[in-house]
Formats: C-alpha cells, sequence, structure tokens
C-alpha cells in the first residue's frame, strides 16, 4: 500500500505546515511552563512525567492528523476508527494530565469559560454530550457531510474534541475541587461511557450494506480526498486512481465492519486502563485507613 499512497505526493503525506503547527504548540509548552512561567502567574515547572505526558499527546497528534495515517483515514473506515480513537479517548487524557494544575487553574477560571466549564464537566451532561456527539457524527448523513469541506469537517472534529476533554475531566481533573466524584462513581461513570458508545460501533460492525458514501462512491471520495491532498495533485492523479478499493485489499463492507471492531477494542483497552487506575487509587486509599486502637476495658 505505500507505494500506491506515493501517488499523492509529500504534502498530502506529511503535512509539513501541520508539523509545524504541533512543534510551535511544543515550543509554546516548554517556554510557558518553564523558563518563562512566572510572567503567566506560574509557580512550579512541570514534573518529568507531565513532560512525557504532553510530549506523548503531541507526538500521537501529528501522526494522527498529520501522517500518512491521516491520509489512510480518507480511504479506509478501519484507519479513520484509529484515529478518531486516539483524538478523541488518549489524546485528551495525556493532555489533562499533562499541562500543570496551574495551566488549568487559570483556564478554568476565565470569564467566559467558567460558567459554561462548570455546566457541561457536570458527569451526566459530560457523559451525554460526548457520546451523543460521537454517535451523531457516524450518521452516515452527518459522517458524508463531514466529509464534503473542509471547514465541515474540522469544525465537527473540533467540536467533538471540546467534548471529548470535557468527558474525561470530571475522572481525571488535576484541580482539587473539581473532583467531586467518589471513585465507586467513577467507576460507574467510565462503565456508562462504554455502554454510550456501544451502540455506533455495533451498527457499523452489523451493518448488511456499506454506510458511507465517502468509502464507496468515486465523486464522494474525490471530494473527501481533497481534504488532505492539495487539489493541483488530486486533479493530476484522477486519471490514474479508480476508489479507495486501489489501496486495500479488503471490500468496503470488510473495511467497515473491521473499523467498527477496531473503534470498539481501543475503546475497551482505554477504558480498561483508566479503570484500573481509578480502583488503585481507591483501593490504596482504603488500605491507608487504619483502624482505630480499641480503648481498654478494665
Amino acid at each position: 500500500m505505500w507505494l500506491e499512497l506515493q501517488i499523492f505526493g509529500f504534502r498530502a503525506l506529511w503535512s509539513p505546515y501541520f508539523l509545524l503547527f504541533v512543534l510551535s504548540i511544543a515550543v509554546l509548552y516548554f517556554l510557558i511552563t518553564g523558563p518563562y512561567r512566572h510572567k503567566f502567574g506560574g509557580t512550579e515547572k512541570p514534573s518529568v512525567k507531565q513532560q512525557i505526558y504532553l510530549y506523548t499527546a503531541l507526538f500521537l497528534l501529528y501522526a494522527v492528523k498529520g501522517s500518512p495515517i491521516d491520509l489512510l483515514t480518507h480511504i479506509t473506515l478501519t484507519a479513520h476508527m484509529i484515529q478518531m480513537a486516539i483524538y478523541y479517548l488518549v489524546f485528551p487524557i495525556l493532555v489533562i494530565k499533562g499541562l500543570p494544575e496551574w495551566v488549568w487553574r487559570k483556564f478554568v477560571n476565565i470569564k467566559i469559560v467558567k460558567p459554561a466549564f462548570n455546566l457541561f464537566t457536570k458527569p451526566i451532561i459530560s457523559l451525554l454530550l460526548f457520546n451523543t456527539l460521537f454517535s451523531l457524527y457516524h450518521i452516515p448523513a452527518i459522517f458524508d457531510f463531514a466529509k464534503s469541506s473542509q471547514a465541515a469537517h474540522t469544525s465537527i472534529s473540533l467540536i467533538i474534541l471540546i467534548a471529548a476533554f470535557i468527558v474525561w475531566w470530571p475522572i481525571m481533573t488535576p484541580i482539587k475541587e473539581y473532583d467531586t466524584v467518589p471513585p465507586l462513581l467513577k467507576i460507574g461513570y467510565i462503565f456508562a461511557n462504554g455502554v454510550l458508545i456501544t451502540p455506533a460501533c455495533v451498527l457499523i460492525i452489523f451493518a448488511d450494506h456499506t454506510l458511507f458514501a465517502a468509502y464507496t462512491q468515486d465523486g464522494a471520495w474525490l471530494q473527501a480526498m481533497a481534504l488532505c491532498v492539495p487539489g493541483d495533485v488530486l486533479q493530476g492523479i484522477t486519471f490514474a486512481i479508480s476508489g479507495p478499493e486501489m489501496f486495500s485489499s479488503m471490500s468496503a463492507l470488510e473495511d467497515q465492519q473491521l473499523g467498527g471492531i477496531i473503534m470498539k477494542i481501543m475503546q475497551e483497552i482505554t477504558y480498561g486502563i483508566i479503570l484500573g487506575r481509578v480502583f488503585y487509587k481507591w483501593f490504596n486509599r482504603e488500605s491507608l485507613k487504619i483502624d482505630p486502637i480499641p480503648a481498654e476495658t478494665n
């Protein structure tokens, strides 16, 4: 497949402008949380662990939105689902863990942010918001619309990404006063997340026909490819490409089913790790509690 992808050119495969954007964020993170943190009201530098989280998040961001994986997401639903799992499930967790508490505190205390933040991070609202948006996005008509123009694609992706940060906040927040959900409810929250995202995956896995025109119809597919392939390049190679089946040994239906399975598996793995983390912290906290010494009786 790699040799076939070369036809789209260097810019489509490696998105150099997006790479510069990601590198700029990395430099800003280093400067704002490091040598210039006092100018922004910062206190402590991020720990080594926090820096690893943040830089890993940026690496994954480029990997799924700037590398050839991004190009593949417009060719196969399998690649799209891998991108979704990392972009919406893993990336927000790493950013939340990677930014120092004082950065988050400054952000959530912005006047125009705080009321909306306090409302949407309520557990029930955050659960319904993310899972509803994710499920709606994978309704075929909405999905194909999102692939029809750069504005629609970018807007919808950013809205769901914001919802992804919100859904993780109640259980991953680094700010003490926002950490109000008891451990047992956090476990229930994670289970509920897994249940609510399941219908979208099930519909994709068990559909007996292809759902998305962006992966099957020539016109819709070429329109989707225009989101990541420069127009002059795409026009020059249109005669040489027949459709997404040219780049995959799977049929469109097999690709669709595999995509749904991969999304569900990656979701279960991510939620399982977070569930284990919550349970481990809860268990340690309970085990450290010392029963009071019974009073001596005469």
